[in-house]
């Protein structure tokens, strides 16, 4: 049976530079898919539409079963206790229930595919990852050896820039994310008081710690002081 061949876009700049250079290369694309977390900045839905009217061609946009708001405070899980809290190292909840699980649903309609996953040729460690799963992957990205860096500026070059959040975020998937360096975390609180003011909200029905070293009181309190 033919191959469906299923772009993994997650909207960021080594997806997009994977994406672009696949259909530079004609390589064959019957799917591009984006798993919504719900968390996403605004510029990332801006730059999702850019891409569409650059390349002629829909986005496919799923999402989770529920909210990453549902599951850091409502879910009742198994043991009777509700929501999963704030993710950490060991319990990255989110990328599992809002990225993998819906992706991995998705793909579950079409018999033979092949999936293309955005990683740089300078994180292909994270390959091995995926050694585990029954499902083809592809590392286009790895193959020809482009790096973090080569990929950012190649989708520079096309003229995309994510509203400017590569110059002030290493990652820029979901904002809320207690895994960014605190001086991401700073630029959250400086230049995006909006979604640090939902950000508070969300620490309250969190029952973990939103950082080993800082709660989002502690953080809120070390900003403003160095406002002083």
């Amino acid at each position: 049976m033919k191959n469906m061949n299923i772009v993994n876009f997650s909207g960021g700049k080594d997806s997009t530079a994977m994406l672009l250079m696949m259909i530079d290369r004609c390589m064959q694309i019957d799917d591009i898919v984006f798993c919504d977390t719900g968390m996403e900045f605004s510029e990332m839905y801006e730059h999702i539409k850019k891409v569409e009217n650059m390349i002629n061609r829909k986005v496919t946009i799923i999402k989770g079963k529920h909210t990453y708001k549902y599951y850091l405070g409502e879910h009742i899980k198994r043991n009777g206790k509700i929501g999963y809290g704030h993710p950490d190292f060991i319990n990255r909840w989110c990328t599992q229930t809002l990225k993998k699980t819906p992706i991995a649903q998705y793909t579950k309609q079409f018999d033979n595919v092949i999936e293309y996953h955005g990683i740089a040729f300078d994180e292909k460690h994270r390959c091995k990852k995926n050694k585990e799963n029954k499902r083809l992957i592809k590392y286009p990205l790895v193959n020809w050896e482009i790096t973090e860096k080569q990929a950012l500026e190649y989708c520079y070059s096309k003229g995309l820039n994510w509203g400017g959040l590569y110059e002030k975020f290493a990652r820029v998937s979901c904002w809320c994310c207690p895994l960014s360096r605190i001086g991401e975390l700073r630029v959250l609180y400086n230049d995006f008081p909006d979604l640090w003011k939902e950000l508070q909200e969300m620490d309250k029905q969190s029952f973990r710690k939103f950082r080993k070293d800082y709660s989002v009181s502690d953080l809120t309190e070390k900003f403003s002081n160095e406002k002083l």
